[in-house]
């Protein structure tokens, strides 16, 4: 799927008994041209990945797949961006969608501050895998992605997003896997630890 379908064609990946109004509020916020690396295309991504762990049929599938779609829906570097996002999935969701699945949405959401699922969460495990699948890309991806979240923060003075980046990226790596399903440590895990290490050395300061 080319660059340019991700950025218009995302019907597919939504639940066809819910208001296509509310898919195009959402379109709009991902949309936003002060978003450097949380746009359209990152959404497009995550729901292809959530697609490939949770094929149809699956029981969970609308849950992770609205998830995906609210995960970043709110996104100005705050520090509270998922559970704002959280809650205006609590709010757009209530009277259209059972108060279950609200809830659940809700949740999942929320797990994508830390991408920390429980073992036994597979809903959680699928929606943050999906959404970290991105530091396995290629190599021109990879750069395209870590120049978007620089341009998102870009009030920040350079050494303090590099010190605060690379701890980010520490925490993730200090997870005993960086992928919680099977598919997707099979699919991402080497190369998402190899660009991620590389990242760490390029943001660590060099001794003069």
């Amino acid at each position: 799927m080319t660059v340019t379908a991700r950025r218009t064609d995302l019907t597919g990946f939504w639940p066809a008994w819910l208001p296509p109004e509310l898919r195009t509020r959402l379109e709009r916020c991902y949309d936003d041209p002060a978003r450097g690396y949380h746009d359209l295309l990152h959404l497009a991504e995550v729901l292809e990945h959530v697609d490939a762990l949770m094929p149809p049929g699956d029981a969970e599938r609308d849950a992770v797949l609205l998830g995906a779609w609210f995960h970043d829906a709110v996104h100005d570097g705050r520090g509270d961006d998922e559970e704002r996002s959280a809650v205006l999935a609590e709010s757009l969701l209530a009277g259209v969608a059972p108060q279950s699945l609200v809830a659940e949405v809700a949740r999942l959401v929320r797990l994508t501050a830390r991408h920390r699922p429980a073992e036994e969460d597979r809903p959680g495990q699928v929606l943050c895998d999906a959404d970290l699948a991105i530091l396995a890309a290629e190599e021109e991806r990879y750069a395209s992605y870590t120049r978007g979240v620089r341009r998102e923060y870009a009030h920040v003075p350079d050494a303090d997003f590099a010190a605060g980046r690379a701890a980010v990226l520490r925490d993730l790596l200090a997870k005993p896997a960086l992928f919680g399903t099977p598919e997707g440590r099979r699919r991402w895990e080497r190369r998402a630890r190899a660009n991620v290490e590389r990242e760490i050395d390029r943001l660590s300061p060099r001794p003069r």
